[in-house]
């Protein structure tokens, strides 16, 4: 028996809102690290793509690391070295950035990067 079609866009509605506050979440946390650390334009946080620039900005990577993002495999390297660096940047121990990789531990990562002092 076939489910009614308003149960299936129910649910993709429920996931999409819940995607949109996770990312507001994350560029919310991403936009006060950046203000903690003195970067400039920390309101490209909420903007795709960009806010792979902030993260290089943040982490005082070249621009042009933003392309690594984009290539399979480089990017989760390429990605930890760059969180790696914003955590040091804050001055939180290195190993942090391996809580960032632990499923539902890394939704308070950047809770912890932003807010704790």
């Amino acid at each position: 028996m076939a489910e009614p079609e308003f149960v299936s866009t129910f649910d993709s509605g429920v996931i999409y809102f819940i995607s949109i506050i996770f990312y507001l979440y994350y560029a919310l946390c991403l936009m006060v690290v950046a203000q903690k650390t003195s970067t400039e334009h920390p309101w490209l946080s909420f903007i795709p793509v960009l806010n792979l620039y902030l993260m290089c900005r943040v982490a005082r990577k070249p621009a042009w690391w933003i392309i690594l993002f984009f290539i399979p495999l480089v990017n989760i390297v390429i990605y930890f070295i760059v969180l790696y660096n914003i955590t040091i940047r804050r001055d939180k121990p290195g190993w942090w950035t391996i809580m960032y990789f632990l499923p539902f531990v890394n939704i308070v990562f950047w809770g912890l990067l932003a807010f704790k002092d």
